[in-house]
């Protein structure tokens, strides 16, 4: 399935703004963001679907479906630029969902809001579905993440892909999955993760089931409840030798997830004598932190950009 994504809201080239009711909104719940994460999950969604709507979204291709397995979730949406170029970087994209839940595409906003941005600024975007718990428990939604990182490399040439300029980003559950690829030698496929960079957005990076983690449960559904959680946490196997990482989290997160991502970026900053590039997303929480991708707050995106254009 192929179509061009044309705006119709907005004008060419205008992100929307995040309304001042939904600004106040964030700043009423941020602070009792783990009490409720569920219902404020979804609120989130629903309101920042709305400002997207808005938003453009011409000057892209969308191809949409694209399989890289049998599996009816082992399929990906592509966004591509027409700017004509035929060696540009790629940004591939995992969604959260607490390990049991998600699609990548939440609402027609949410998740492709953040390929739609990106592919926008000449990279091509590719959304990944993946197999969830209890069906495919640890380490296959990883294993996921593997094979569509290979069908990416293998058409490259059709996409205008530079295979070496594969960007992998996660978010929550998501963040978990694309760091065990990009950081646990194990799961690598012979020739090495592949690619020139990651992106951990609000990951939960160390897997863990303790009583103060709402989302305990679903942990346990992916991973196991007699797993070695040691073992498993995709924070355990950085090294000198790990990919390029930018790390974000929100002022307001799951609980637990703000810690997990400022270990990583301490265990990092350890092994390679040098601090990642680092964002904390003052008033946001850990649903807008991915949902704002496409409105004019651009620090995140742009800042993700630098990264994609210049690596550390």
């Amino acid at each position: 399935m192929s179509e061009r994504e044309d705006g119709t809201a907005a004008q060419e080239g205008r992100l929307p703004s995040i309304p001042a009711h939904l600004r106040a909104l964030m700043a009423e719940i941020g602070p009792e963001w783990g009490k409720n994460v569920s219902s404020n999950v979804k609120l989130m969604v629903a309101e920042f679907s709305k400002v997207l709507r808005g938003g453009p979204k011409g000057g892209i291709e969308r191809h949409a479906g694209l399989r890289y397995g049998t599996h009816e979730r082992q399929a990906v949406d592509v966004f591509l630029p027409e700017n004509g170029e035929r060696r540009r970087p790629a940004l591939v994209f995992v969604h959260g969902g607490a390990f049991v839940e998600g699609d990548r595409n939440r609402t027609p906003e949410i998740y492709s809001n953040v390929l739609v941005y990106f592919a926008r600024h000449g990279v091509v975007g590719v959304n990944v579905g993946y197999r969830l718990a209890p069906e495919a428990r640890y380490p296959e939604a990883t294993r996921d993440v593997g094979a569509a990182i290979a069908w990416v490399k293998e058409n490259a040439g059709r996409l205008g892909i530079d295979p070496g300029r594969i960007f992998l980003m996660g978010h929550s559950a998501g963040g978990a999955h694309v760091a065990s690829y990009a950081y646990d030698r194990r799961l690598h496929p012979a020739e090495g993760p592949g690619i020139a960079g990651l992106v951990i957005l609000s990951g939960r990076v160390r897997a863990d089931n303790r009583p103060e983690n709402p989302n305990a449960r679903k942990v346990e559904a992916y991973y196991g409840a007699d797993a070695d959680f040691e073992d498993v946490s995709p924070v355990n196997h950085v090294d000198a030798e790990s990919v390029p990482t930018f790390i974000a989290w929100a002022e307001y997160e799951n609980p637990l997830i703000d810690v997990y991502c400022a270990e990583l970026a301490y265990r990092l900053a350890a092994a390679k004598r040098r601090s990642p590039p680092l964002m904390w997303l003052k008033g946001h929480n850990h649903t807008s932190a991915v949902a704002h991708i496409g409105t004019d707050d651009e620090a995140l995106a742009q800042a993700i950009l630098g990264f994609i254009a210049e690596p550390p």
